[in-house]
């Protein structure tokens, strides 16, 4: 909908994309229309050949340094005016471009004249996408010419001043290129260095998957794609603490509603303080695992047992009609036991049945009363068909022998397993399922796991949150914290004020205790990703329950009602609207945003019935990912959008509708354009992200429901 409307504007002006900037900043070239009909089409937007960011934070000053080209596709030589919506406090150091061999200049209007120009390209293209920017100041700058065929190529480096709050600081750099750029970029890259006086502990982002690398004072991070169109800013939070393990708390909660939070825990001076470890290494062996699987799969253990720790203990399980040991207890990490055990490994082979219920069992009972962190690797490609093979029987035999409460990390190669077997035994045992789908290689799947857990820093942890009443936190059950990885924990929480949060754990069989001072507000809406977040873990569980204990009616309910008010929407959310018209109606959901992932939902719903074959380990596998969520889920529909905290769907009349609207609200009417539009933004330019979505709106605003239209 937004190309079209773009593109009947006036039929010769364009809107381009050609920045993406720091808070609130996105860099746009309005295309100046020829003063006279020109028989030659003038191109709607212009392609972007390349967009690199490279920003820099030492201590909490960001310097950002955009970088990009932007390409002339027409036979026309264009003209322009380059805008660039500046971040509060920000200072522009350097702006390049060139016009014959001479710099180009540019000005810096404040927020009251800014806002005029944004207004006034608003009433005369008749679209509101440049309205997000109302309420920031202006650097401008004409373009011309933009060659025909050519490029222009723009260079832009600003510096600002990062919030700062408990130990937290933010960086901002919207990528929302949705609305101005109808085609995808051709390559968007950003990379930060963070440089701190203070030990840098958590690097971590809500919007976007990032690698990150962490050296105490140093941090680096990255986020690169082609052929893309971005459709969130891009936010970056990294904390800093002197204490042994960061503990930063996030909240976002609304006046007179439950609160959420979200706690990042990593492990800081105790990095160099590795537990040592008890750990099993069970390894199906079965006739199936033949050929490619069981070369794989030796690998894979060869290169866990060559990364054990010296003050380690292990040993190696394997199973296939029969259950066979490296040893009959666990043995010390030593160069010689390391030999031997590899040894060991050369010597297996795949052939006979699965005896999955005797294996598990020989496992567990090797463990011996300690409180060093206890774990199992388990591997298998089949279904239990030696031995015990009732899936209940297994999991009852296996909860009462794993008196030491072992860790079960769960390794599911190929479509033949049991995923229901293998979730709840991961489930239960505080570990967790990793799917090797055929095609995937085993040794670099299960290699890559075992190095996130090789080193467990605090085992056993828990939580006090003191005078605060916490619910519904996600992980259900906390896990151990390794060497490198950080815990992100998400829930809801009622009561406010300062408290004291208190985190227990086990280094090397001592307890140990951290306090640290946590405020949990009354209202705080800065952090508006953090609910949805949380609802789509809390839909995982919730689909994870259904998937192993069976349909439940108000399970299902409750998943509808998460994925209507937060814009997650599911396959398997989809499928059960579809299943009767009414559920539109009674839902509020737009048929069409259903009816684009009907096949989808099919084999979702399929899946979840099932316990083996290829739509349940995919189904398992998409579970397990909201389960697990850390960065804000794409709606995965265009009638979907998600702006700050609200969620908004598209009806068929052309109206986006507030998902919070109540049919027997007041309404108040708005023309679109009108003088009362435009005063109400002037005094609330908060309202600019909502407005930029279209000219037909449907908004609940601090308890008023507005209507705009044209």
């Amino acid at each position: 909908m937004r190309d079209k409307i773009l593109k009947r504007v006036l039929g010769l002006v364009c809107f381009t994309l050609i920045g993406l900037t720091g808070a609130f900043a996105d860099g746009v070239i309005i295309i100046d229309p020829p003063v006279r009909p020109h028989p030659v089409p003038i191109p709607h937007t212009l392609s972007v050949r390349y967009h690199r960011v490279q920003v820099t934070i030492e201590n909490n000053i960001a310097t950002t340094t955009i970088d990009q080209i932007f390409k002339n596709d027409s036979n026309v030589d264009l003209e322009g005016t380059y805008i660039f919506p500046l971040p509060e406090n920000a200072a522009i150091t350097r702006f390049s471009m060139y016009i014959d061999g001479k710099k180009v200049s540019g000005e810096i209007l404040d927020r009251e004249r800014a806002r005029k120009i944004y207004e006034d390209i608003v009433r005369r293209m008749k679209d509101p996408a440049l309205l997000e920017y109302v309420g920031r100041n202006m650097f401008r700058a004409r373009v011309y010419p933009i060659p025909k065929q050519g490029e222009k190529r723009i260079e832009l480096v600003y510096q600002e001043t990062l919030p700062y709050d408990a130990g937290i600081y933010k960086y901002v750099y919207p990528l929302d290129t949705e609305r101005f750029s109808p085609r995808p970029l051709k390559e968007v890259s950003i990379s930060v260095k963070i440089k701190s006086l203070l030990p840098i502990k958590n690097v971590y982002s809500p919007s976007h998957q990032i690698d990150v690398k962490i050296q105490k004072f140093t941090a680096e991070c990255g986020y690169e794609a082609k052929n893309v169109k971005p459709d969130k800013d891009f936010t970056l939070y990294y904390t800093v603490s002197e204490k042994d393990v960061g503990l930063n708390l996030l909240t976002y909660r609304k006046l007179g509603k439950t609160g959420y939070f979200m706690l990042l825990i990593s492990p800081g001076k105790l990095t160099g303080k590795s537990i040592n470890k008890d750990i099993v290494f069970i390894i199906d062996t079965s006739g199936s695992m033949s050929g490619n699987k069981i070369k794989q799969a030796k690998e894979a253990l060869r290169f866990c047992i060559n990364s054990l720790n010296r003050g380690d203990r292990f040993n190696i399980i394997t199973f296939a009609t029969a259950v066979n040991s490296y040893r009959n207890k666990l043995v010390p990490a030593t160069p010689k036991n390391v030999n031997s055990a590899l040894e060991f490994v050369a010597g297996l082979e795949a052939r006979g049945g699965t005896n999955i219920d005797q294996a598990l069992l020989t496992g567990v009972g090797i463990f011996e009363e300690t409180k060093r962190p206890r774990m199992i690797v388990f591997l298998t490609d089949g279904q239990p068909t030696v031995g015990v093979r009732s899936v209940k029987d297994i999991l009852n035999n296996l909860k009462k022998a794993n008196q030491s409460e072992a860790r079960i990390f769960v390794f599911g190669v190929g479509n033949d397993v049991n995923t229901h077997l293998l979730d709840r035994i991961a489930e239960v045992h505080r570990g967790v399922t990793e799917y090797v789908v055929p095609g995937e290689d085993i040794e670099v799947k299960v290699s890559s796991f075992y190095r996130k857990i090789s080193e467990p820093i605090l085992s056993d942890i828990s939580l006090d949150f003191g005078k605060i009443k916490t619910r519904e936190i996600y992980p259900s059950t906390l896990p151990d914290i390794f060497r490198g990885t950080q815990l992100v924990l998400l829930g809801r929480y009622e009561g406010k004020g300062a408290a004291r949060i208190v985190l227990k754990g086990y280094v090397n069989g001592r307890e140990k205790k951290f306090v640290y001072q946590g405020q949990f507000p009354r209202e705080n809406r800065s952090d508006d990703f953090i609910p949805r977040i949380w609802a789509t873990r809390k839909i995982g569980y919730l689909m994870n329950e259904i998937r192993l204990k069976g349909k439940n009616r108000e399970l299902v309910d409750e998943i509808i009602n998460l994925s209507k008010q937060y814009g997650i929407i599911t396959p398997y959310t989809s499928f059960l609207i579809l299943e009767k018209d009414k559920d539109y109606k009674r839902w509020g959901i737009t048929p069409g945003v259903a009816l684009k992932v009907k096949e989808e939902g099919k084999k979702f719903a399929t899946g979840m019935q099932k316990a083996v074959g290829r739509e349940a380990v995919s189904s398992a596998m998409d579970i397990t990912r909201l389960k697990n969520r850390e960065i804000i889920q794409k709606t995965g529909s265009s009638a979907v959008k998600q702006v700050g905290d609200k969620t908004f769907y598209l009806q068929e009349n052309g109206f986006w509708i507030d998902a919070e609207f109540k049919k027997d609200a007041q309404v108040k009417e708005v023309k679109y354009l009108s003088r009362e539009y435009f005063d109400l933004l002037k005094r609330n330019p908060q309202l600019g992200r909502y407005f930029a979505l279209g000219k037909n709106l449907l908004l609940v605003f601090e308890g008023q429901t507005y209507r705009i239209s044209e």
